[in-house]
């Protein structure tokens, strides 16, 4: 970045553009990063989207991420919105580059949806950087997008959904937050089910494409289905965890039933679950998406993908976020006494058993599998000999 004049100036991409003074956070580059090879995909005809792609970038700011998905994602239509009006100069200015192909408007989130519903105007992406929590905004969201558009959804509310305020959860989200290891994943499976349920409400269906967090901020593209896949609702349920022993435990509130018994034992009563839900059960990457937009980066010019993006890319296209049971593998060693056994041993041990076993792609340092909970600590305490 360099100062020019009382203003800052910022490269990014093949975007140059004045920051303004409104709030911007250049770590945020990976999110925009991978905004931009999915928009690009979608420019293309994948994803089962018609191309020419038309964009909605509904909270603008000081306008980089439309600039970019005209500039480089291929973008028919760009629209970048922003409620402050007093953005509207730095918007125009950063946006000329892409001359009349550009809407640029100062209008509320709730004002500029219901316009577009009754103009019956709809977008192949639409770009919803949200600050706190955007569940009012989702349904209309949902009616401004094309069948198989896609929502690029981001909320800044950390602690309604990590289990932190558990009263705000239940006003913000419709359902119970609770302290739990994979805090970071629990957030962004009680965002996809607010999505799934405003979809389903419509007659529609979802498909998580990526999601992901750094801890600030918690981000999903979400694929919106003409129709939800067979059996879609199984993938909505409660997830409950033990304190005392650690088990987790998940449901669907499709085939809800009593919970089974954790791995406390019967020696005396074991302490009360804490249940998470509802919330999303099911994959949170789509990996032939996410390898699509990997393959498309190694063809870019160098730096127009940062390190952090491509690093984040990799570790999600190994991570497809099934099952939904995770834990930190530090947990290990607290409970089993003997350190921490190696991460990849274990998944192996695991995997050479049938079980599914995967490093966490949304947060380091933890690993997910559908084994049962005492054998997870045997494999451990195994290795750790």
């Amino acid at each position: 970045m360099v100062a020019d004049a009382g203003s800052v100036h910022y490269c990014e991409g093949a975007a140059q553009l004045e920051l303004g003074t409104g709030f911007f956070r250049p770590e945020s580059r990976p999110s925009r990063d991978l905004g931009v090879l999915l928009a690009a995909l979608l420019a293309r005809g994948a994803l089962e989207l018609e191309p020419p792609l038309q964009v909605l970038d509904l909270m603008a700011g000081c306008g980089i991420r439309a600039l970019r998905y005209g500039l480089e994602a291929g973008a028919a239509a760009v629209w970048a919105n922003d409620a402050d009006a007093d953005r509207l100069p730095v918007l125009q200015r950063n946006l000329a580059p892409l001359g009349s192909s550009t809407t640029i408007t100062a209008l509320t989130a709730q004002k500029l949806l219901a316009g577009c519903l009754l103009e019956e105007r709809r977008f192949g992406l639409l770009d919803l950087d949200a600050f706190g929590c955007p569940t009012p905004l989702v349904p209309a969201a949902l009616e401004a997008l094309q069948f198989e558009g896609v929502l690029y959804l981001a909320s800044t509310d950390g602690r309604s959904p990590t289990g932190h305020d558990r009263a705000a959860a239940i006003r913000s989200l419709g359902a119970s937050a609770r302290a739990h290891p994979a805090s970071w994943e629990l957030a962004l499976r009680l965002q996809i089910a607010v999505v799934a349920r405003a979809a389903w409400a419509i007659g529609r269906g979802i498909r998580p494409l990526f999601s992901f967090s750094e801890g600030r901020t918690f981000r999903t593209a979400l694929q919106l289905q003409r129709r939800a896949e067979p059996l879609q609702e199984l993938q909505l349920g409660l997830l409950a965890y033990c304190h005392g022993c650690g088990e987790q435990l998940e449901q669907s509130l499709l085939q809800l039933r009593q919970w089974p018994a954790c791995a406390c034992g019967a020696a005396q009563p074991p302490p009360p679950l804490a249940i998470s839900g509802p919330l999303w059960l099911g994959p949170l990457q789509h990996a032939p998406t996410l390898q699509a937009m990997q393959q498309l980066a190694d063809t870019l010019p160098a730096g127009r993908i940062a390190r952090p993006s491509a690093a984040l890319l990799k570790s999600l296209v190994a991570d497809p976020g099934v099952p939904a049971r995770c834990w930190p593998t530090a947990e290990l060693g607290r409970r089993l006494g003997g350190g921490t056994p190696a991460t990849a041993a274990l998944l192996a041990a695991l995997e050479a058993e049938g079980y599914q076993a995967h490093r966490s792609g949304v947060m380091a340092g933890l690993f997910r599998c559908n084994a049962p909970w005492r054998r997870v600590l045997e494999l451990a305490a195994a290795l750790n000999r």
